[in-house]
């Protein structure tokens, strides 16, 4: 057991969509990531997301709407809806999912990473 410093673990990474582990329990990951720019559409068919945003504000794109995400707020996608994170400057974010997803989902591209680096 060892207090997890988030903004030092931020600090160890600069490129954008490439989630980090910086925990794990219970079969779930703790990651952080930072983003800029837009994501692809996807979707998880067998897990829920949950996007806490530290820093910046986040875009999630819903086919029927957009929801704002700012500082210290999360966001809960539940499994099998599409959605686009969209982040017009950078934005800083934990996230708590299944080890078992995929940051891409259903769609696999240069975007889809399937090693993530533990820091």
């Amino acid at each position: 057991m060892k207090t997890v410093n988030i903004a030092e673990k931020l600090s160890l990474f600069s490129e954008y969509w490439s989630p980090k582990i910086v925990g794990e329990l219970n079969g779930q990951q703790v990651k952080l990531a930072k983003l800029k720019g837009e994501f692809v559409w996807h979707k998880h068919d067998h897990e829920d997301e949950l996007f806490f945003v530290i820093k910046g504000k986040l875009q999630m794109f819903f086919r029927d709407r957009i929801e704002i995400i700012g500082e210290n707020e999360f966001l809960i996608v539940p499994k099998g809806v599409e959605h686009k994170p969209v982040a017009e400057e950078e934005v800083q974010v934990m996230l708590f999912e299944p080890a078992t997803t995929l940051n891409t989902g259903d769609k696999l591209n240069d975007l889809t990473k399937e090693i993530l680096d533990k820091i």
